[in-house]
């Protein structure tokens, strides 16, 4: 059975491995022990009852497969962005501008670097090793986030974000970096995402230009990225869509992925999960319709993807090994979202 659950300091050896696997351009993954360790102490305490009113933390998820005890994948939120270093976007918007004498009005588009996401709730380190790869099993890693929204709200903001990997070609070359912000800084970009990772956002502040940048002065292979998420990327875009999140604008200032929001109250899985109470049943098999289902408990945070029932009086029940994943004995609330119908309902429906 794959579980979710808070990350701990004994995953470290398993999340220096998922970093390499990541390859370059994630930011909040580095392959550098030291800060794994300071990401595991912090994801500790906001799984705490201390870490409830602290402006900024760091909720760091992985996916383990309870049979190995292995960590499969990665999945977090960050909260507070902004607030203790600077969080850098550029966004995309018009100039307008006309003339009288040549009866010309003329529109450009310009990148502006804003801080305008501080404040805001970050879901992001969102990755899954190649061999647990199957359908089904990356959208419940994503959409797991939105039910520990669900859970903890008064711990999130009400703006919740993402910011996902900008296009690179094979050879892991970001044309908007190469084009523009290598012209600035001067290193390599995988060299900028390590600095921006292990040693803050300050030298952003230091050596990027303040005033906006004319889009059509780039190189057409510049423009062309902008918005544009890795290949990688994409299938979590389209998840994040689905969800009801936005692009509105806002782009990577390193790579120009693209980054969308949307109300905390207002994504899918949020709105439309539920709480009640769970009873254990020896019924319950493959057959029944699969459902994602949390713990709701901030110390021993648990959550899976599971056969499910709910009963004429709204009770869910699940099956005792859901139970002993979730560390549940029967009765407790528990929160819950419909996953989709299993394969032979769906075939029943298509025919």
């Amino acid at each position: 059975m794959l579980l979710i659950r808070p990350s701990q300091m004994s995953d470290l050896d398993d999340l220096m491995a998922i970093s390499h696997a990541v390859g370059r351009g994630m930011t909040s993954m580095p392959a550098d022990e030291d800060a794994w360790r300071e990401k595991l102490a912090a994801s500790e305490r906001a799984f705490s009852a201390e870490g409830c009113n602290d402006a900024v933390s760091t909720y760091f998820m992985v996916l383990e497969d309870s049979e190995t005890g292995k960590v499969a994948g990665t999945t977090a939120i960050y909260t507070g962005i902004g607030l203790n270093k600077p969080f850098y976007s550029y966004k995309v918007s018009t100039l307008v501008s006309s003339s009288n004498d040549l009866e010309m009005t003329r529109q450009a588009k310009v990148l502006s670097m804003v801080n305008d996401y501080t404040g805001a709730t970050e879901i992001g380190s969102l990755f899954l090793l190649p061999e647990y790869r199957q359908p089904g099993v990356g959208q419940f890693l994503s959409r797991a986030r939105y039910l520990t929204l669900a859970d903890f709200p008064e711990r999130f903001g009400e703006l919740v974000m993402a910011e996902l990997r900008g296009w690179q070609d094979e050879q892991g070359h970001s044309p908007l970096w190469e084009h523009l912000g290598s012209k600035f800084f001067g290193i390599e970009f995988q060299d900028a995402v390590n600095t921006a990772a292990l040693k803050g956002t300050q030298f952003i502040s230091d050596l990027m230009p303040k005033y906006p940048i004319y889009i059509d002065l780039l190189p057409q292979a510049a423009r062309e990225v902008i918005g544009k998420p890795h290949d990688s990327s994409a299938p979590a875009l389209h998840m994040l869509k689905k969800e009801g999140f936005q692009f509105t604008g806002y782009v990577d200032l390193f790579d120009g992925g693209p980054s969308v929001q949307a109300p905390a109250q207002e994504i899918h899985t949020v709105r439309d999960s539920r709480t009640t109470s769970c009873r254990l049943s020896d019924q319950v098999d493959d057959g029944d319709e699969l459902f994602m289902i949390s713990n709701g408990q901030l110390n021993g945070y648990r959550m899976t993807l599971a056969p499910a029932r709910l009963d004429s009086n709204g009770y869910l029940l699940i099956s005792p090994e859901t139970a002993d994943a979730l560390r549940l004995n029967g009765g407790e609330q528990a929160r819950f979202i419909q996953f989709r119908r299993p394969a032979s309902a769906q075939a029943t429906v298509a025919a």
